[in-house]
Order: structure tokens, then C-alpha cells, then sequence
């Protein structure tokens, strides 16, 4: 397994993922996605996990607003600390006088059960309620 930024060259691999696991995201819609994914790869902003040329997970994230915008992990990889390594690979790239920021599922929607336990285990605290393209969602909050 190799983590790296993304290129170019990843733009397709990076999109059959996330034609994979799209339901889990309310709102993500795959063309804006594809344009979004392209801007953060010009930012160097955009990390993924390949095995071989294949990826098998994906982080967009802000370094202006020290924030995780999009995680995933193909669900045939997870549990293999995919999205730890990549986490690990941005939180040096942010600001470390300041916290990081996510959001996921709130506490009583059961699609963010496995979600949220992950990022309480690599240290994120529960923050404010908030929406997200319509869909009530929760900041979790890491100090670095």
C-alpha cells in the first residue's frame, strides 16, 4: 500500500471509489465531485492510498480551513488502517496551532456508527451540530 498526493493521472481510479461508496456521502454529486478532486489536486491538497494502480482511498482536505473535506476507503480495504495512514500523511501539511476539523454523521443516524467511532479512536472530540448540503451532520475536532 502506498499513500502519496494525488495526480492527475489518478483522477479516474479516484472516481470509480467513489462511484463506490457515493451513498454514504448526502449531497456528493459525481461530476461536481470530479471538478472538486481537481482542484485539490492542484492545491496539493488531495492524498490517496493505491494498491498497485488501483486506489483504495481518498482524502481531500483544506489546509486554509485545517479541515478533512472528503475521506474514503474502498470497502473490500477498510479495517487495514487506510484512513489512519492517510490522516497521518496530511495533519504535518496543517496548521498546528489550530484544530483540525471534520464532519460525519450526528450521533442517531446509524450510517455513522463505524465513522464516528474511527475518528474518536485517533483522537477527535465531539464538536457543534451542524448541516451539510441539507443533511444534519456533526464537527468533530482534533488539537494537534
Amino acid at each position: 500500500m502506498k499513500i502519496d498526493f494525488a495526480s492527475y493521472l489518478d483522477i479516474d481510479s479516484w472516481m470509480i471509489l467513489v462511484d463506490k461508496v457515493k451513498d454514504l456521502f448526502p449531497g456528493l454529486e459525481m461530476d461536481e465531485h470530479r471538478k472538486t478532486v481537481i482542484e485539490f489536486i492542484e492545491r496539493n491538497e488531495a492524498i490517496c492510498a493505491k494498491d498497485g494502480d488501483k486506489i483504495v482511498g481518498t482524502l481531500l482536505f483544506s489546509k486554509e480551513l485545517n479541515m478533512i473535506c472528503f475521506l474514503a476507503v474502498d470497502p473490500l480495504y477498510r479495517r487495514m488502517h487506510i484512513a489512519k495512514e492517510m490522516i497521518e500523511y496530511m495533519l504535518p501539511l496543517l496548521d498546528r496551532n489550530r484544530e483540525v476539523i471534520v464532519t460525519t454523521y450526528r450521533e442517531d443516524d446509524s450510517k455513522g456508527f463505524s465513522a464516528r467511532a474511527f475518528y474518536k479512536n485517533i483522537g477527535f472530540k465531539e464538536g457543534k451540530l451542524t448541516e451539510e448540503f441539507g443533511y444534519p451532520v456533526q464537527e468533530f475536532l482534533l488539537k494537534l
